[in-house]
């Protein structure tokens, strides 16, 4: 089939099939007339790129787990490897999330202080013209 047909079958634009392609995770064999030519199970690869994608993978790891991939959701096969690279990918959500929530903690801290300091301004400004610049 050509991309046209693959882009209808899986819902994803042309751009991002050739991207795919481009990145190592699809391929392609190309016609006589250059047009690319993808099988049937190139509808299966596409949702599984597209899943993957949904866990927030890179493409990068999506193309190392991919040959271990069965099924459209896809199912792993848990090959040492593919494990060691789902924990690692894991480990840094949680880093992540740890950064995100020390951050959050920190900004409710200072809106909370804000609130308790009322109407009062701080600085205080001597000259009445001056007012405390909003963020």
């Amino acid at each position: 089939m050509r991309i046209g047909e693959l882009s209808s079958r899986t819902g994803v634009n042309a751009h991002q099939l050739r991207y795919y392609e481009a990145q190592g995770l699809l391929e392609a064999e190309r016609g006589a007339n250059g047009y690319r030519k993808y099988g049937e199970s190139a509808v299966l690869r596409v949702k599984q790129i597209r899943h993957l994608l949904g866990a927030g993978l890179s493409s990068e790891d999506i193309a190392y787990l991919l040959p271990c991939a069965a099924g459209e959701a896809p199912e792993l096969i848990g090959c040492p490897e593919l494990l060691a690279a789902m924990r690692a990918r894991l480990q840094r959500l949680d880093d992540q999330l740890d950064r995100l929530a020390r951050s959050r903690d920190a900004l409710a801290d200072y809106i909370d202080a804000a609130e308790r300091m009322g109407s009062r301004t701080y600085p205080p400004f001597e000259d009445t013209d001056q007012q405390p610049v909003p963020a």
